[in-house]
């Protein structure tokens, strides 16, 4: 359905308020970007690469000036390219990847935490889609192009496969850690990653790799509704904000006769129907309140409500229709589906924004909520994360524009290392046609 116009301003207004993190909670000197607004907090791979493709909207947004984005996105770049890349427990990457976390000043690796498969493909594909969007002659942007190029084609993708089919989720220096043991299986937030992986002209993995993946998803039917199952909601928008799936197909799909976008959307109603459905009785949730994902949350603590004994949890990957849901609510994770289902998204967000989790807040909606972890008094919001994450604002501030124009998809369907992925993994039709 088409915009209202109210609708079409609280979409402004989210998506400049959700830009500014973008603006204001990074290093300057480094391009590193604060994983959330926590004092002493780390810079996070992964929003780093959701603010090298922020940046292009900004810019036609009139948010920041081309002048302002090309010197932030070439400060980025050159840092990562000359940054440490080795075996060293305190370097910033090795063999191309990257730790999930970097101190905001030096750069180097934070809480002994992974090289992640998942964040660096993240952040490449932010550097490829700012390498697409600043295609000018100058000597500025010509380097950004060229910077990209050399980070994507640094990462040695097939490292991470270590002798297996799928690959693996990172990797810790320390000699009794290594490779983690967890690996990319069940469809999730890793078909960018996959992509990637097959598309790399240096570091390539094969299309048996991709089958072994998709050998592993699960296809339901939840609500009379048949789909490629993954609860949490963040799983279906984190690919797609850079690839436009409408109407292409991998033998998967083919099979299943849809195709991603699509099999998006019903995720998305399938989300709703569960906030209708409502299972655990809450009085908060419904038609126009709804939206689970990994968030923050109001635990680990465990209160009696209304005669109930309820656990609520902190920082966790919430599902539907299996759990687990403590009642909160994460409103950027619906606004990040507004491309999928505008239909039932945009009264969702007005519902949400009637709420006013926004006030007080400099980037737009609030991080996530919880209605029945309530305060003195009951306002329909409840419990609200003291927090803003980047990689909660960047789907606001990307879905929102692939919803308005579409632009990050067109740009991506002009990135060859996306092309080749795509085809590699055996997808046609469409734009691909």
């Amino acid at each position: 359905m088409a915009d209202q116009p109210g609708h079409s301003e609280l979409l402004r207004h989210l998506q400049e308020k959700s830009f500014g993190y973008f603006v204001h909670e990074v290093n300057r000197s480094n391009g590193l970007v604060l994983d959330k607004t926590e004092e002493d907090w780390p810079a996070s791979i992964a929003a780093v690469g959701m603010a090298l493709t922020a940046y292009p909207v900004g810019v036609e947004r009139h948010f920041m000036g081309r002048d302002e984005a090309v010197e932030r996105t070439l400060t980025t770049l050159r840092f990562f390219a000359a940054s440490e890349q080795s075996s060293a427990v305190d370097a910033t990457g090795y063999k191309g990847f990257y730790y999930h976390f970097l101190h905001m000043g030096s750069g180097k690796r934070a809480w002994q935490c992974e090289l992640s498969s998942i964040d660096t493909a993240l952040f490449i594909t932010g550097a490829l889609a700012a390498a697409a969007y600043f295609d000018a002659a100058s000597n500025d942007e010509a380097e950004i192009r060229s910077l990209a190029k050399m980070l994507y084609e640094r990462v040695e993708w097939d490292w991470l496969l270590t002798g297996e089919e799928t690959l693996c989720h990172g990797w810790r220096p320390e000699p009794e850690c290594g490779f983690l043991r967890f690996r990319w299986e069940g469809y999730d937030e890793a078909l960018i990653l996959y992509l990637l992986a097959l598309g790399s002209p240096t570091h390539p993995i094969s299309a048996a790799s991709y089958a072994a993946w998709c050998s592993s998803y699960e296809w339901k039917t939840i609500y009379g509704i048949d789909f490629l199952y993954a609860g949490p909601l963040f799983t279906h928008q984190l690919s797609h904000i850079w690839v436009d799936f409408r109407d292409i197909r991998d033998a998967y799909m083919r099979e299943k006769e849809s195709d991603y976008f699509e099999n998006s959307r019903r995720a998305t109603q399938i989300q709703q129907q569960y906030g209708i459905r409502n299972p655990l009785g809450l009085a908060s949730v419904g038609e126009l309140t709804w939206g689970l994902t990994a968030s923050d949350g109001p635990g680990p603590a465990v209160k009696r409500i209304a005669g109930v004994e309820r656990v609520f949890y902190d920082y966790m990957a919430r599902g539907v229709p299996y759990g687990p849901d403590d009642g909160t609510l994460a409103p950027w994770a619906v606004v990040a589906s507004l491309p999928f289902a505008p239909d039932i998204v945009l009264p969702t967000v007005q519902n949400f924004r009637r709420l006013s989790i926004q006030v007080a807040n400099p980037y737009g909606f609030k991080a996530s909520i919880n209605p029945m972890f309530a305060g003195a008094h009951n306002d329909g919001v409840g419990w609200v994360s003291k927090f803003h994450f980047g990689i909660n604002e960047g789907p606001t501030v990307l879905m929102i524009e692939n919803h308005r124009s579409g632009l990050v998809w067109a740009l991506m369907r002009t990135c060859p290392p996306l092309v080749a992925g795509l085809r590699a993994a055996g997808f046609s039709g469409g734009w691909l046609g």
